[in-house]
């Protein structure tokens, strides 16, 4: 079925429409669009173009119903999602900021411990200062000691010489 002015299934035209003249470019062979001048160059009844407009939409309507009601729904599952998406961040900031204090708690605790240990420390230090301190005394008090007793040693040899010159002795007969 040939209609003037429409392709044939080669991709040629079978005849100039109506309104061209001979030595008139065909429209739709050089145009952009393959739709361009095609409602100018054929005359359509109202009726038919109204026909041609519900067979169209009835045949897409239904899936661009379908489309439009998904589309819907996939909107309000995203909002649903951003939803839960925003507690969930919000919750895990709250848990992060829990756990940052079970953190510092713990550093605290931490810190109180190394603190006593420290203090533990110092005070074995202080506490071994002054042990080698009552050593250093000791040893010098044991030397004072020594050295009064040598000296009341040195004092009772030096009384019992003198004792002794002192003692009558008998003279000697010569």
């Amino acid at each position: 079925m040939s209609v003037p002015g429409l392709w044939a299934p080669d991709g040629l035209l079978t005849g100039p429409p109506n309104s061209l003249e001979a030595g008139e470019p065909t429209p739709g062979l050089r145009d952009t669009s393959p739709d361009a001048g095609l409602i100018e160059d054929l005359p359509i009844e109202d009726k038919a173009m109204e026909q041609l407009a519900e067979g169209l939409l009835s045949h897409y309507l239904p899936d661009l119903q379908r489309l439009k009601q998904a589309l819907q729904e996939l909107t309000q599952n995203q909002v649903v999602l951003l939803d839960t998406l925003e507690q969930e961040i919000h919750i895990g900031t709250k848990f992060k900021e829990c756990h940052s204090m079970l953190d510092i708690n713990a550093f605290f605790t931490e810190a109180e411990y190394y603190h006593a240990k420290l203090l533990n420390i110092r005070k074995e230090m202080l506490m071994l200062h002054e042990t080698s301190k009552l050593k250093k005394r000791a040893l010098q008090l044991q030397q004072k000691r020594q050295k009064e007793e040598l000296e009341r040693e040195q004092q009772r040899e030096k009384e019992f010489e003198q004792e002794k010159q002192l003692t009558a002795r008998p003279a000697k007969r010569t």
